[in-house]
């Protein structure tokens, strides 16, 4: 699978009532492929796929298909408890998603043997190419990532654990098993803080979850970390991200709620986060403000 860009995010809108609002979603994923997304990524981890039904992930999936048009891949989350999982992994291949990127299970830990049944299975449910993430309950091992890719269905593994020499291992041991079609991405919270390292052990790809909610300054970062401008670079290190990540360590789930805190200071309007995530307060929110125009003025 061709990825080429920022891999792109996007918030799940929810209205006043908290359902879905379809309308709201196909105008951010239209901005964000217009905008130079490489791929999206809905009803991941910025899309809140811990809060949503398999129905509203399977409807997410839909509307960002129809918005994307083709464009760019679409890979859909799928995770969480395996009944679910296979469910939600159906309903994104009927949507016509592209690919699934297999989150980790909750609330159980396995055996890497036990990780490795629940890729199989996911990846057996469908016809479509499957992306490991390695993260929280689902860490794999060498011996199982060389398990694993000997399944052609098996594209890419996602790092979210900031393990640099386990990832290192790992990139080191696919290439050896032949599979020059694999992709690896950095998949840590604000990933531009650490792509620098990434890039240096054969991970070139990072998801952006600043993309969604600031895309001119995303783009900024990815021209300068592509043409190798690292005075660019670290200048919007220093004036956006490493701020940006201050107030997101200030709770848990910032990670999110500041994307779509920073959505609404733009003018759109797509709701609150479901629970257990807060939305910051709004002291934390004009300090979000602040932090964007300090980025903005880089530009």
């Amino acid at each position: 699978m061709d990825f080429d860009g920022i891999l792109f995010f996007p918030v799940t809108p929810f209205s006043t009532r908290g359902s879905l609002d379809h309308d709201l979603l196909s105008a951010h994923v239209t901005t964000g492929v217009e905008a130079g997304a490489g791929g999206v990524f809905p009803a991941c981890g910025t899309g809140e796929f811990h809060a949503l039904s398999a129905s509203e992930a399977t409807a997410v999936t839909r509307t960002t298909v129809a918005a994307v048009a083709g464009r760019v891949p679409v890979v859909a989350g799928a995770g969480g408890p395996l009944g679910h999982a296979v469910e939600v992994a159906r309903g994104a291949a009927d949507a016509g998603a592209d690919a699934l990127l297999i989150l980790p299970p909750y609330l159980v830990g396995g055996t890497q043997e036990g990780l490795i049944a629940y890729v199989e299975q996911l990846a057996a449910a469908t016809d479509l190419p499957v992306i490991v993430y390695h993260r929280g309950s689902a860490q794999y091992s060498v011996p199982a990532m060389r398990r694993l890719v000997a399944n052609p269905r098996v594209v890419g593994f996602k790092d979210g654990t900031g393990d640099i020499g386990a990832t290192q291992s790992i990139v080191r041991a696919v290439a050896e098993e032949g599979r020059a079609d694999f992709a690896f991405f950095n998949g840590l919270l604000t990933a531009e803080l650490t792509q620098g390292a990434y890039r240096g052990i054969g991970v070139p790809l990072y998801s952006s979850a600043a993309f969604a909610m600031a895309p001119d300054l995303a783009n900024a970062y990815y021209r300068a970390y592509v043409d190798s401008d690292e005075a660019r670079r670290l200048a919007l290190l220093d004036g956006f991200y490493r701020p940006l990540v201050d107030l997101r360590d200030e709770a848990p789930g910032f990670g999110v709620s500041l994307i779509k805190a920073g959505l609404r200071l733009s003018g759109l309007a797509v709701g609150s986060v479901r629970p257990p995530l807060v939305d910051p307060s709004p002291a934390q929110e004009a300090r979000l403000a602040d932090i964007l125009a300090a980025g903005r003025a880089l530009l």
